[in-house]
């Protein structure tokens, strides 16, 4: 979606930027053309194959948009419903002020709709194995995934933010009508 959203903007004659939540690692700055994407594209790479270890979250990565971005911009947020929580909901409606934004809630389909059997997991060094088979831990499951994504898309259109949950299993681009004037097919 990253991808798509950055050649999208620079068809449509914007400038891309790629920032997250990092006090230490600057944003990659505002640029246009061939060059802007593949600086930005080369930022989502790396971000990706290795997640840094001095994430501050989302709103840490709000603040610096809200910074870089010049009144009018676009700002396409790729997250997880969890990391939403970070953010004072109060945040979105000054936010959605200065800027046209758009939020992606990144959605896995084992997340949404699991397998009924133990289900084994590796957290650190430590596996742990949940028993989706029983309702009890199912329901904890639905309201930590699923729930949580439809309650975040619901608190960010309370507060005037285009939001959408797009399925890792979905085609990249099956959201760009959120995006605007894109010429998308």
């Amino acid at each position: 979606a990253g991808a798509i959203a950055t050649w999208a903007a620079i068809r449509d004659g914007d400038r891309v930027a790629a920032l997250r939540g990092s006090h230490a690692e600057a944003p990659v700055a505002p640029a246009g053309g061939t060059r802007g994407a593949l600086h930005v594209l080369d930022a989502l790479v790396r971000w990706y194959a290795r997640p840094p270890s001095d994430d501050a979250g989302l709103a840490v990565a709000l603040d610096h948009a809200r910074r870089l971005l010049r009144p009018g911009s676009r700002l396409l947020v790729l997250a997880d419903a969890g990391s939403l929580a970070a953010v004072p909901a109060s945040r979105w409606p000054a936010l959605s002020m200065h800027a046209e934004v758009i939020v992606l809630l990144i959605d896995d389909p084992l997340e949404r709709d699991p397998p009924r059997a133990w289900l084994p997991f590796a957290s650190g060094a430590q596996r742990v194995e949940l028993d989706l088979a029983s309702g009890q831990q199912r329901r904890r499951w639905q309201h930590a995934f699923p729930d949580a994504a439809r309650d975040a898309v619901a608190m960010l259109r309370a507060r005037g933010i285009r939001a959408e949950v797009l399925s890792t299993d979905a085609p990249s681009q099956s959201w760009l009508p959120l995006f605007g004037n894109t010429g998308a097919a």
